[in-house]
Order: structure tokens, then C-alpha cells, then sequence
């Protein structure tokens, strides 16, 4: 099962709490709900984390920790789900982002040559920042929509099939 999983490899409170370099924060991450594994907790973990991680930005892992804070979400898990965005997966994530974008803005798709120069960058913000995060917008609000209403769906089935095979178990035993 997922939740059990999770848990193993989830850091334990006091394993938090040791960490001297988070100790600024105060008591903000001791709040039971940021670690609990439970349906809301993990859904809203999901929502955050895959949302930022279709947003190109630098430091994604602390936006996605001030988010999970914010929304009470599963801390863990919304830090962890930005990693889908990673230097392998950016480069096709942000293309098919630029796309979609350019494509909802009738904007022609620039066929263009990477520059790494500050006039290279002034010159194709417009041109590739515009589309890139329209689409990015989209297609974030959409995965991470789909990926909350989903968590949300197979959570409560889950949980109705359990309580199905426990009431199952219990008429088969009272039938003995």
C-alpha cells in the first residue's frame, strides 16, 4: 500500500527537529498536518508539486515547501514531486509547454539557436518567455487539477473497498 510506503521513508518529527540549519523556521514545521498521510494532505501535496514542477523558475523546492505550508499539504511530498522536473525531463517538458502555449496564443512556434548571452535572452524573452509561460500555466493548472481530482477519486475507492472486504469478512464469519 502507498501509505505505507510513504511512511517508511518519510523523516520522523524528531528527525526535523535535529536539523539545526531548519531551526529558523520555529515551531512552522512541526505542524502535524504538513507530515500526516492522509487523503487531503496528499492531494493538495500533489497539487503543488506537480503544479511548480511544470513552472520553469529557479528554486522550485522552496517554493513548493512555502506552498505545502501555506495549503497545509503533505511537505514531503510536494517538495518531492518538483524532482519531475529534473535536467533530463526539463528540456521536453518546457518545448511541449512552448508549444502549447504558442499554440493558444496563435503565436508562430521560433525556430531558434540557444545563445547563452544577456542579448541573446533580451531578444527572445518576448519572443520564446511569453508563449513558454502561457503554456507552462496551462498545462500546470490542467496535470496538477487531474492529478488532485485523481489522488482524491482512488483515495476514497480505496477506502470503500476496504471497508467492502471488511464487511465481506464479517458476514462470511457471522455466517459460520
Amino acid at each position: 500500500m502507498p501509505k505505507r510506503f510513504m511512511k517508511r521513508y518519510m523523516p520522523t518529527p524528531e528527525k526535523i527537529r535535529s536539523i539545526k540549519a531548519l531551526h529558523f523556521l520555529g515551531d512552522i514545521l512541526h505542524e502535524p498536518n504538513l507530515w500526516h498521510i492522509n487523503r487531503h494532505g496528499i492531494a493538495r501535496g500533489f497539487l503543488i508539486g506537480i503544479f511548480l514542477c511544470f513552472i520553469p523558475m529557479p528554486f522550485q523546492m522552496v517554493a513548493a515547501a512555502l506552498c505545502a505550508i501555506w495549503l497545509n499539504a503533505n511537505l514531503p511530498l510536494s517538495v518531492a514531486l518538483v524532482w519531475i522536473s529534473n535536467p533530463l525531463t526539463m528540456p521536453p517538458m518546457f518545448y511541449f509547454n512552448y508549444k502549447v502555449g504558442a499554440w493558444l496564443l496563435d503565436h508562430p512556434v521560433v525556430d531558434y539557436r540557444f545563445e547563452l548571452s544577456v542579448s541573446w535572452i533580451k531578444e527572445s524573452l518576448v519572443d520564446i518567455g511569453i508563449p513558454l509561460y502561457f503554456g507552462s500555466l496551462i498545462i500546470a493548472t490542467i496535470s496538477s487539477c487531474a492529478c488532485y481530482l485523481l489522488i482524491q477519486f482512488l483515495w476514497r475507492r480505496r477506502v470503500r473497498s476496504s471497508w467492502e472486504e471488511r464487511r465481506q469478512r464479517r458476514l462470511k464469519q457471522d455466517s459460520h
